[in-house]
């Protein structure tokens, strides 16, 4: 496209799947700037880190709190601040407020992770009644935010990332979304697919409420766990000598558990989780609730087996359909694949033409 182009993230602080799709635009929009509200400097992909990256005035806010959710309030604001003034086409990426920022008149495209999971349908995962100040402060801001979330005059168009989302940002938003599924990395579609399996399941998750991983803990089946987050001493002191918790790892480490897991499981509701595909590209079955994003990658009985209800009874039947069957490891990764960077790429671009 011709013209100036301005791609807009919440924040730079790591590299998870929201960001590998960044990267993605990104190259759609090899000349485009980056406008963000915080950066931690070599916290993302060389890629990400060479485009010229402009910050809001959280920037030197967010490196000095200990968590930078804190600054939740001052989000809005600080979006609406980044000036994208003479650009012809604004980006955002966004699973928080980087939707909302002032485009100025310039058509406006977002590709939605996710309406603001905290300030609509998980809002007690993130403020339980157990922590009753922390909750009663969320109270207070929740409904001033929704409504600052609710506005989406200034989005041209929405892209969602699976048909949950899209049933969400219409839900929320009164919008209409197109569909661009993300995409698995192509690392774990190369690795030779393994037949023989140790005795364990696997969860690769950021350890947070709505996750739901004491679920698994509670089913006293063999788990490892990648990932850390909030929640980690919590369930380290419910875990039993069945759960081993391995922290957060390399990519290859993930590579190699997933190459040897007999499924990985994902207790809770998903956006849409790249990580299933991840486990099926590696030739592993996928354990997962059928709700959520999950439905739109996990087919049951030949990819994987989805359970009914979040209950501990409803996972351990899950856990044993997928033990007892043989799963057919080539036809995991060939579904997998077909959920690739270049159909990724080919669906944004065609679904941005006028």
């Amino acid at each position: 496209m011709s013209g100036r182009v301005a791609v807009v993230h919440d924040w730079l602080t790591g590299m998870r799947g929201g960001e590998a799709v960044l990267e993605a635009i990104l190259d759609l929009f090899p000349n485009a700037e980056l406008f963000t509200l915080f950066h931690f400097r070599g916290s993302v992909s060389e890629k990400i880190e060479a485009r010229t990256i402009h910050t809001s005035f959280l920037q030197s806010v967010a490196q000095r709190v200990s968590d930078y959710r804190q600054l939740l309030p001052l989000y809005p604001r600080a979006a609406r601040s980044l000036d994208l003034r003479g650009f012809d086409l604004v980006v955002s990426s966004s699973h928080c407020v980087a939707k909302g920022v002032h485009a100025r008149g310039a058509r406006h495209i977002t590709y939605c992770h996710t309406p603001m999971r905290y300030m609509w349908d998980r809002f007690d995962d993130y403020f339980p009644k157990s922590k009753p100040a922390l909750r009663l402060a969320a109270s207070a801001l929740r409904p001033w935010l929704q409504r600052w979330d609710r506005d989406t005059r200034g989005v041209t168009q929405f892209l969602a990332n699976s048909r949950f989302v899209a049933k969400r940002i219409e839900t929320y938003y009164g919008r209409s979304a197109d569909i661009v599924p993300p995409f698995v990395d192509e690392r774990f579609l190369r690795p030779p697919l393994q037949n023989e399996r140790e005795d364990f399941h696997l969860i690769v998750s950021a350890l947070v409420p709505y996750k739901k991983i004491e679920l698994a803990i509670e089913s006293g089946r063999k788990i490892e766990i990648i990932g850390g987050g909030p929640l980690l001493r919590k369930l380290q002191r419910q875990a039993g000598p069945n759960v081993r918790f391995l922290g957060p790892v390399s990519r290859d480490r993930i590579i190699e558990r997933l190459s040897r897991a007999r499924s990985l499981i994902l207790p809770g509701i998903e956006d849409f989780g790249i990580t299933p595909l991840e486990a099926m590209a590696l030739g592993t079955p996928v354990v997962a609730l059928g709700q959520g994003g999950v439905l739109d990658t996990v087919v049951h009985g030949r990819t994987g087996i989805l359970f009914e209800e979040p209950m501990v009874d409803s996972l351990l039947r899950a856990l044993d359909a997928v033990e007892s069957r043989s799963w057919d490891r080539e036809a995991l990764r060939a579904h997998a694949a077909s959920f690739s960077r270049e159909r990724f790429l080919r669906q944004f671009a065609a679904a941005m033409q006028p």
